[in-house]
């Protein structure tokens, strides 16, 4: 009995030795496995470095050699502006204002003012945006596309006259120099506004506080940080620092423009960024409760139409639709009515010389009829106040 007591407890202790030394053969086995998969990753990583390495050298002798090209003078070819940095949209604006005429000055003065930046899909992924709708505020560069200058700027840069001064409204006629400017016609028609981000969905952001027109091309968003963005005790010219230069009297609303609006509102509700008639007419008063109309208009309303300022500005069934000047003399009152167009309305109203404004009429657009766009009912469960 204990010799198979014995001969168990050998196999036993066997077993044991045979298990261990199983178990340390594994190991080995595994360890040389993840050393060889160290080598493999290191080898990758080494090799993709050179790769970069070899890229910007190459980028950086191409960019040399065209500095050369270009500073080699030749008679026979036209001289050629400096290095150019093409850059493509990554979205679009849909914004509340149809054309460049009642669109802001700056941003955040109209806090109403909403719009949806929608981005392409096939330059940006929705990813792109995660984590911006936890900032209150973001910032917004684009391309100010609907200047009339753009096609001979940027196809002969070289016979494009770049004006050095801009008439500033505030100096009522006085002018500027453009770098010390927010003027819109620039070296390079570049534009940067801070919004406010309401909510973010997909590859659109709803934003509110706009200066932007409808159709504007977006370069690109980045957040807006108050620790860096905003500077204390920065100082501005005198100029800018008159309050109210250009803020009107008052402003009532006609009877006939609450009923015209109510008719037209049935056919835009489906569309526009607002959820109801009283907010867009909450819209309308704060966009005209600072002066919007030009210097010559303020100072010849009688003799100066807005069609040269917003044609250009507006889609083409726009200026089918109204043949009529912008801005035209009533035989009833002898006062000018002048024209808004915000979301897909034609606004009209009047302003007397003390700056007292009567909001008269409402018009459907023709341009408002089947445009897909995001709407009110697009963003309604995603915005925490109605």
């Amino acid at each position: 009995m204990a010799r198979w007591q014995s001969l168990a407890a050998a196999a036993a202790a066997a077993a044991v030795v045979l298990s261990g030394l199983l178990y340390r053969r594994k190991c080995a086995r595994l360890t040389a496995r993840v050393r060889e998969l160290e080598d493999s990753l290191a080898d990758a990583a080494e090799k993709a470095a050179a790769e970069r390495r070899g890229r910007v050298r190459a980028q950086q002798s191409l960019r040399k050699a065209l500095s050369e090209q270009e500073a080699t003078p030749n008679k026979e070819k036209p001289a050629k502006a400096a290095s150019s940095y093409p850059m493509a949209p990554i979205g679009t604006v849909q914004s509340c204002f149809s054309t460049r005429n009642g669109t802001p000055r700056q941003p955040l003065v109209v806090p109403l003012a909403r719009a949806t930046v929608v981005l392409n899909p096939a330059r940006v992924p929705a990813e792109a945006l995660e984590g911006l709708a936890s900032y209150s505020h973001c910032w917004i560069l684009y391309v100010f596309h609907l200047n009339t200058d753009l096609d001979k700027m940027w196809k002969d840069p070289a016979r494009s006259k770049l004006k050095a001064k801009v008439r500033v409204p505030r100096l009522k006629g006085g002018k500027m120099g453009v770098l010390a400017t927010r003027s819109p016609h620039r070296p390079n028609p570049i534009g940067l506004s801070v919004a406010k981000v309401e909510a973010v969905d997909g590859h659109a952001v709803l934003l509110s506080g706009v200066d932007l027109v409808d159709g504007t091309p977006v370069l690109d968003i980045k957040p807006y940080l108050p620790y860096s963005d905003s500077v204390k005790g920065a100082a501005i010219p005198n100029w800018l620092e008159v309050d109210g230069a250009l803020a009107v009297e008052s402003i009532h609303f006609s009877e006939r423009f609450i009923y015209s609006l109510s008719d037209c509102w049935v056919h835009v509700k489906k569309q526009t960024l607002y959820a109801s008639a009283d907010e867009f007419q909450d819209l309308i008063k704060e966009v005209l409760s600072w002066d919007i109309r030009s210097l010559s208009q303020r100072i010849r309303p009688h003799q100066v139409t807005l069609e040269h300022e917003t044609d250009n500005y507006a889609s083409k069934s726009d200026k089918d639709y109204r043949k009529k000047e912008d801005c035209e003399v009533t035989d009833s009152c002898s006062a000018v009515a002048y024209h808004l167009h915000l979301e897909g309305i034609d606004v009209s109203y009047k302003i007397d010389e003390n700056s007292n404004i009567v909001v008269d009429n409402a018009a459907l657009l023709h341009s408002a009829a089947n445009q897909n766009r995001c709407c009110y009912l697009t963003w309604r469960d995603k915005l925490s106040t109605p």
